[in-house]
């Protein structure tokens, strides 16, 4: 028994359809991961799956509500499973499914995919509903380096790899003429960030360069979408403020030769006055606490997560137990 967290997340969220403009909608759940929709003349884009096909549904019937239009291609914003996994869904059999993600996200599903998957629906089952409907690993069909540009009749959407900070392969969807930017999982609102997979070192620039953009409305990858530039900056800062603090505590006490546990219930007594209430923050602080120690102490490439892993790691920072092999 793991007793992660969120074990006891088992409350089901109120969905928001939220228009951010014509033919532009999020789909939002309280502190659930977040998908995008843009209609164009001749389809839909989605923009990050869902964790299941059978959670995609309630996407697709959404977006039936607003078009009769069939999705065309969906976006990867990164390779974690509760993104990713759904995107059969959004696709009629017999259909030419175009999936898109940068080259970096490609690479980590090569090189982590399944055990990412494993360890995702071990450690928060209530969002894998229908796990059974999953058919395997989601691969795109189409990858890019560093940007590429979708023309949905006049609309623009930028696809752009903008930089590490949640993980390597951090990809933002950005409408330049309608300053509408879906962020992924750069950047939250009033939800905690996992940082299990991140580079902190990189997340700061990587959010200068979303907020450089201009977004005047913004869906992050969790946290209810935000309708005014205030918010759309709140946002950013937000998740700045949460990630460097979270990384220079953990340096401090790198700094000072403690160890893992040291240093994580030194980090929870400092992050739990202003982040605790943050959605997924008890959930979230073992893995990013972990994850930060091991860049304090110059691993740049963040460790493989196994659902053993996670176990090991989670009863040794919540329960005080060696972690033996599992941190080698």
């Amino acid at each position: 028994m793991s007793g992660f967290a969120s074990a006891h997340d088992l409350a089901e969220k109120t969905i928001s359809f939220d228009e951010l403009g014509p033919g532009l909608f999020a789909y939002t759940a309280e502190g659930d991961p977040n998908s995008g929709i843009i209609i164009g003349p001749d389809g839909v884009v989605v923009v990050d799956a869902q964790a299941t096909p059978a959670m995609a549904q309630d996407v697709m019937a959404r977006i039936a509500t607003v078009t009769p239009r069939h999705v065309g291609q969906v976006v990867l914003t990164h390779y974690h499973a509760v993104r990713v996994l759904g995107a059969s869904g959004y696709f009629s059999p017999g259909g030419n499914p175009v999936v898109l993600a940068s080259a970096a996200t490609r690479d980590l599903i090569v090189e982590r995919g399944r055990q990412d998957m494993d360890s995702e629906i071990g450690r928060f089952p209530r969002l894998f509903r229908g796990k059974e409907s999953i058919p395997g690993l989601t691969w795109p069909t189409h990858t890019f380096e560093k940007r590429m540009t979708l023309w949905l009749g006049e609309r623009e959407a930028q696809i752009i790899h903008v930089g590490r900070s949640h993980t390597a392969g951090d990809t933002v969807v950005w409408l330049p003429k309608e300053k509408v930017l879906f962020a992924g999982d750069t950047v939250e609102f009033g939800a905690t960030p996992y940082c299990g997979d991140a580079h902190f070192a990189d997340w700061a620039a990587t959010l200068d360069a979303v907020a450089a953009l201009g977004a005047e409305k913004l869906v992050p990858g969790r946290g209810r979408a935000l309708l005014t530039k205030a918010d759309c900056a709140e946002a950013i800062e937000g998740t700045r403020s949460f990630t460097t603090d979270l990384f220079s505590r953990v340096r401090d006490g790198v700094a000072k030769g403690w160890d893992l546990k040291a240093v994580y219930d030194d980090t929870m007594g400092f992050m739990r006055p202003v982040y605790g209430s943050w959605v997924i923050f008890e959930h979230c602080m073992p893995f990013n606490v972990t994850r930060a120690f091991d860049e304090a102490q110059g691993l740049s490439h963040p460790r493989i997560w196994t659902a053993e892993r996670d176990v090991a790691m989670w009863q040794a920072l919540e329960h005080g137990t060696a972690m033996k092999s599992a941190e080698a």
